[in-house]
């Protein structure tokens, strides 16, 4: 089970390192330099799919250490 949770979350870096960046800088984060941050964008294709895997990926690893811990 250890070894399932390694894998887990090294594909979990892996998507999201994947994921597209919204913001040019973290930067225009805080200091709001980006007015389509916020704005409503629909993830489409590959982008939709990288998400919902590591939103399927990140509930996996969180059960998987709680049912660790336990143990």
């Amino acid at each position: 089970m250890e070894t399932a949770l390694i894998v887990i979350s090294v594909l979990i870096i892996a998507l999201v390192l994947l994921q597209s960046n919204k913001a040019q800088s973290g930067g225009q984060i805080i200091s709001g330099g980006n007015a389509e941050l916020f704005q409503h964008q629909k993830e489409r294709g590959a982008e939709l799919l990288v998400s919902r895997l590591t939103l399927i990926l990140g509930i996996a690893f969180f059960i998987l250490a709680l049912v660790l811990y336990l143990k």
